[in-house]
């Protein structure tokens, strides 16, 4: 078997192949060395011996993106449609009686919530914002690694004031036999924290700044009492690299005037309530 590097696309055997990793760095235990692993698309870190890891094989790689893409574009195509459906039902509320010349020039005004995002992961942070971009929804985001991100939210929080600020990246346990409920025991999430914190000192309204924070396996309840109205995760599972965007586009699309049930922002991920979970929150979206 050809030696694992650092930049490769790795499998566990022990987990029967289940999640794709890229390899990220090396360290040695008690004189056995390990892999520290990123997910492909999933928010996780996690470690492995490297006798446990097989190099994955250039058509599975190409299956998996396929999988992935086809999945995305599966989530995009129905919020389009929910779009769409809303669209109309601001019609009906705002002009009643309009004629199809005013309906076209509010058509041609829109004004989503804008956004910050802040990513741990350079290769997600791109998968997001061209999602971003796909949706309409305007945003700005920064390659920031987790432990530096409540260093300086406040500089582009000042810098961009948005409606919806997202801290992410990867997390997951330091050791799955220990306590979950002991923040000490997470990669990531310690820092999650801090950064949320620090983003609250700026602004304390919870929906003039609607804030979404955590990555896989994150301490959910220590990062929603930080100060996030969105974070994961609950159950402590795996959530996708574009679960924070479509958190974001449904608040961001939807009109100041509406209430948002937790279950209809949920709804809209692709992991769903295991994985993401918070507060009802109001849109921003302005008609």
């Amino acid at each position: 078997m050809a030696e694992i590097k650092k930049g490769d696309i790795v499998a566990r055997k022990s987990y029967n192949k289940d999640v794709f990793f890229k390899v990220v760095n090396f360290f040695e235990q008690k004189n056995k060395k390990y892999a520290l692993l990123k997910g492909l698309d999933l928010r996780l870190y996690a470690s492995a011996p490297i006798e446990d890891l097989i190099t994955v094989e250039q058509r599975e790689l190409t299956e998996y993106w396929k999988k992935v893409m086809k999945r995305n574009n599966e989530q995009m195509e129905r919020i389009f449609i929910r779009r769409s459906k809303d669209r109309e039902k601001c019609f009906c509320r705002a002009l009643k009686t309009a004629n199809n010349e005013d309906k076209k020039k509010i058509e041609a005004f829109d004004k989503p919530g804008s956004v910050l995002h802040l990513d741990g992961d350079e290769d997600y942070l791109n998968l997001c914002m061209t999602s971003y971009k796909q949706m309409g929804v305007p945003a700005h985001g920064y390659h920031v690694p987790e432990h530096e991100q409540h260093k300086v939210v406040v500089q582009y929080l000042e810098k961009h004031r948005p409606d919806i600020l997202v801290l992410t990246g990867h997390d997951g346990f330091v050791n799955r036999n220990k306590n979950y409920n002991d923040v000490e025991n997470y990669h990531n999430s310690k820092k999650f924290i801090a950064a949320v914190k620090e983003a609250r000192r700026y602004e304390k309204n919870m929906d003039d700044l609607i804030i979404f924070a955590g990555a896989c396996m994150s301490h959910y309840e220590a990062i929603l009492e930080a100060g996030a109205n969105f974070a994961s995760a609950p159950k402590r599972v795996l959530i996708h690299a574009y679960d924070p965007v479509f958190v974001v586009e449904k608040i961001a699309y939807t009109s100041i005037y509406d209430p948002i049930p937790l279950r209809d922002v949920i709804d809209g991920t692709i992991t769903g309530f295991d994985g993401i979970g918070g507060f009802e929150t109001t849109g921003i979206h302005s008609e």
